[in-house]
């Protein structure tokens, strides 16, 4: 406006015609344009002042704190109920009303204010020491914005079995970190802490006993309940002793008003029970721990078990003090499931008459744990005993049944002790068969591993499976059309599916259908089940299934343990299914086992895909044969501990023409080995001696006669030696028990 003023002045005193009315044109539309947008400014004034008359007539009447701010947070309006609450009048901006409620309110109502401009309304709770705040904001117009600030007041929350009762309860982690106090803890303890060690004056800290807690008012005694909370948490609750309250200088509490009816509801199963062994009163969870059986009169002893000697006597010896108090572990008589317990009892004097309260936690799955510990520890234990019976087994059968070898050479069939030297025979390799199901089972045995296709082995054991499994049952194979070749020893592997295939028949005695299903299977991640994992990977599949009875759940965790067996006496080892368990897992697979009673059952094979190629694996596995019979010459150093299995040998390798240099013990060996002039073709030697063992003292003889050939026999498997023993060169391995001939080809063919 001023400037067309102006204008307007130099146009009227301008000497020039043409100057004069192009300055005067100027200063009328600045003029005009000035006073349009002058009107403008006020029409808009105008209306911001009816949008914010609006604005506050209608956050006027709301309960809740109301403000009207501009974009830069200056506050315009606020309803009386704001400026009740709040000191509008030393503040001027929304972030400097809220600088008291809440840290860093500028930042928050930013975020909420750029949404709002996004979305047209924003809303956020923030919670504070002092209570929960609900920010709320409208954008109502470009340049206003209504803010509510509603003070939520927090409703009572239900009472959790934690805080329901009253009782002090903690909540404890792994590290025995106090996580969770609640309120009558707090007030018990008198502050918040961190540790049990800052709480309680012994640890650690068992159920059922009676414990001493630090307080404000010094140690106090609490009855110490626990409940599982979850992973690695446990909530512990601090009851009353048996024979007095928590706080005495407290009012009257229900414990006190009601006696035992208050502890219906305490989250731990409780039982009164009488001198006798009587049961007087107990709670609900009592009841839902021991089930139906536990009533008021019932004796202790018909409810639990385990316990090693009389119940009686242990409460009596409780009554009389004779016990320091400890927990003992029983197992409940239920007939539906196998529970145990850990019962702890606290003598108590109620009404002046003595009674006992025991205090009851679930240890079922304690127990398993324990159980599933000790029968590892035991099936180690047993599968180390197998182990070492087996190899001094071994040694004695390579002594009979090479002397009776030795015996057959000097008689033939018409003789009249050739029968029964074949009967010793015979009965030698039935329990060398035996011997070979205990390695298995104990994974010492020596496995020939070579490339198998599982529909080849199938197909060769077909004629033998159908005559085993009789003519009222039906075998049926089916297999997969892409199955890959896996690594084994075939001839364990077939006896495994004969001990699956014999045992699936005498599951059914009326007849059925076994089926034997082989699929190739693509693990992308690991299986887990049974406690086992099998990492992923590609395997071969063999399932061999039956109609029979199945198994009973309680005895499936048996099913694979040595000299188990649920035929009648005569008619099973109970081996077969723990040497084929020893088998595949030797072979690096897995086996499981699937019932259903009155079903049938599913034993479930993973074997590990073999990826290299299968020809040259054949190549290797086929032997040159050689003569037996005919007579060789060479030097053989014999090196064995075990006279009876030294005497055979050294008379076998005779007999074939060699000469034998024997030796009791490597000490033996080397010191033999001293004599420079003698001449040694081959090693035959014991892997396992007294003293030094024989890959030790081979060794150290091959560094003086470092081409003379060797070959280890034992009682134990050939991987069980180390991977040193394996680089010796020009070694190769005979297990026991082995026969004349197969001492001598062995021998025969490391010379050649």
């Amino acid at each position: 406006m001023a400037i067309g003023v102006f204008l307007g002045v130099l146009a009227f005193v301008s000497p020039f015609r043409f100057l004069t009315l192009g300055l005067a044109s100027s200063a009328l539309t600045l003029i005009a344009l000035s006073t349009f947008l002058t009107l403008r400014r006020a029409k808009v004034a105008r209306v911001q002042r009816s949008d914010l008359e609006v604005i506050s007539d209608f956050i006027r009447q709301d309960a809740t704190p109301s403000i009207v701010a501009n974009p830069d947070g200056r506050i315009k309006a606020a309803n009386p109920s704001a400026v009740r609450r709040y000191d509008l009048q030393a503040h001027a901006t929304l972030a400097g009303v809220l600088q008291g409620a809440f840290a860093n309110p500028g930042g928050v109502l930013f975020r909420l204010q750029t949404r709002a401009v996004a979305t047209g309304s924003a809303q956020e709770d923030v919670f504070t020491r002092a209570g929960h705040i609900r920010l709320c904001v409208h954008a109502v117009t470009s340049d206003s914005f209504v803010w509510r600030i509603e003070h939520v007041t927090e409703r009572a929350a239900p009472k959790t079995a934690q805080e329901g009762h009253q009782l002090p309860m903690i909540m404890v982690g792994r590290t025995d970190a106090i996580l969770f106090m609640n309120d009558a803890a707090r007030m018990l303890i008198g502050s918040r802490v961190k540790g049990l060690d800052r709480m309680f004056t012994k640890l650690p800290v068992v159920p059922g006993l009676v414990t001493e807690v630090s307080t404000t008012d010094g140690p106090r005694d609490v009855l110490i309940a626990e409940v599982k909370a979850g992973v690695a948490r446990r909530a512990l609750y601090l009851l009353p002793p048996p024979d007095q309250t928590m706080i005495e200088s407290a009012p009257q509490t229900e414990v006190q008003q009601q006696g035992w009816q208050a502890f219906q509801d305490l989250p731990v199963p409780l039982i009164k029970v009488a001198p006798d062994g009587r049961v007087q009163s107990f709670n609900r969870l009592a009841t839902r721990l021991i089930g139906v059986s536990l009533t008021e009169d019932a004796h202790l002893g018909q409810l639990m078990e385990g316990l090693g000697r009389s119940i009686s006597d242990w409460i009596k010896d409780t009554m009389a003090g004779r016990m320091v108090q400890k927990s003992e572990f029983l197992r409940l008589k239920r007939t539906d499931q196998e529970v145990f317990v850990q019962v702890v009892l606290n003598r108590i004097t109620d009404d002046g008459k003595p009674a006992l309260i025991a205090v009851l936690h679930d240890a079922t799955e304690l127990k398993t744990l324990e159980a599933q510990f000790v029968q590892s520890q035991k099936m180690q234990a047993i599968g180390q005993l197998a182990g070492g019976v087996a190899h001094d087994f071994n040694n004695l059968l390579t002594a009979i049944s090479g002397h009776c070898d030795l015996l057959l050479l000097r008689h033939d069939q018409a003789d009249p002790d050739y029968g029964d030297l074949i009967q010793i025979n015979q009965n030698a390799n039935r329990a060398a068969s035996l011997v070979g199901q205990l390695l298995a089972f104990s994974r010492k045995q020596t496995l020939r591993l070579e490339t198998i296709d599982m529909r080849d082995t199938l197909a060769d054991l077909t004629h033998l499976l159908n005559r085993l499994v009789g003519e009222k049952i039906t075998l049926t194979l089916s297999h997969d059309p892409v199955l890959k070749p896996v690594r084994a020893d075939k001839r364990q592997l077939e006896q495994v599916l004969m001990n699956l295939v014999v045992n699936a028949r005498d599951a059914m005695p009326a007849g059925g259908e076994i089926r034997i299903v082989t699929e190739y299977v693509d693990l992308t991640e690991p299986l887990e089940r049974d406690r086992v994992s099998v990492p992923a990977g590609s395997y071969v599949s063999v399932q061999v299934s039956d109609d029979g009875e199945g198994i009973p759940a309680d005895k499936m965790q048996k099913v694979f343990e040595p000299f188990y067996t649920t035929k009648r006496t005569g008619e099973g080892t109970g081996l077969g299914l723990s040497t084929a368990y020893g088998i595949i897992k030797q072979s690096s697979g897995f086996i499981f086992v699937d019932s259903v009673v009155g079903e049938g059952t599913t034993f479930i094979l993973y074997l590990p895909v073999y990826e290299t190629k299968a020809p040259k694996a054949a190549a290797q596995a086929t032997p040159r044969a050689l003569p037996a019979t005919s007579t060789e010459d060479g030097v053989i150093l014999l090196v064995e501990d075990e006279a009876p299995v030294r005497a055979f040998a050294s008379r076998a390798l005779r007999l074939r023409g060699y000469t034998v240099l024997e030796a009791d013990s490597a000490e033996t060996a080397l010191k033999t080995l001293e004599d420079d002039t003698l001449s040694i073709d081959v090693f035959v030697t014991d892997v396992v001696m007294p003293g030094m063992d024989g890959p030790s003292w081979v060794r150290e003889a091959l560094k003086e006669r470092p081409d003379v050939r060797v070959v280890f026999v034992s009682g134990y498997a050939e991987d069980s030696f180390g991977e040193e023993q394996t680089k010796i060169p020009n070694s190769v391995f005979l297990p026991k028990p082995f026969s004349l001939t197969d001492l001598t080809e062995t021998v025969q063919s490391q010379l050649h």
